[in-house]
């Protein structure tokens, strides 16, 4: 099942542009970016359908929240056949509190939510590129390593529908 609904925190504008041009140097390499749909962002979580009910409790949880600064350092990929090609953050004990008290809101409330966000499974990141070839996913490790680390501060929260890209902002910076 592939998510339609992402609980996403985006980027600082200073770091908006660090990836916007990670982006744009993948593109020169020949390896489509992930700047062609959505703005940079880091995924809480995700699923068929995040509804009414989950916004609301997310929206309360969030009230309460520090939102956490991440550092983008490492240059990844997933272990799996999607080919995602991404810049992981150092996991820290905060971003952990706020993706556990976030998934606390969440429970039992998202249809089919995928495993990949859930925590324990959970791996904060920026998305470089996804869906590409192997060879792509050579070309563009090779274009960007070694790769210079981005602070960067998650600012508004919202779900995003990955099919119309609309966004619902739970919460602003």
């Amino acid at each position: 099942m592939t998510p339609v609904h992402a609980l996403v925190a985006f980027l600082d504008e200073v770091a908006e542009k660090e990836i916007r041009a990670l982006w744009r140097r993948l593109q020169l390499a020949g390896v489509p970016s992930g700047g062609q749909r959505f703005a940079p962002h880091v995924t809480f979580g995700a699923g068929a359908s995040i509804p009414a009910k989950a916004r609301a409790a997310v929206r309360q949880e969030l009230a309460m929240l520090t939102l956490p600064s991440v550092w983008l350092s490492t240059l990844a990929t997933f272990p799996n056949t999607k080919n995602v090609l991404m810049l992981a953050a150092v996991m820290d004990a905060e971003q952990l509190a706020v993706h556990s008290a976030v998934h606390d809101a969440l429970a039992g409330k998202v249809r089919q939510p995928s495993v990949l966000h859930l925590p324990g499974s959970w791996v904060p990141h920026c998305t470089l590129a996804q869906q590409i070839t192997q060879a792509q996913l050579a070309i563009g490790i090779a274009a960007l390593h070694p790769v210079t680390p981005i602070r960067a501060t998650l600012g508004q929260v919202a779900v995003l529908d990955t099919a119309t890209g609309a966004v619902e902002p739970l919460r602003q910076r």
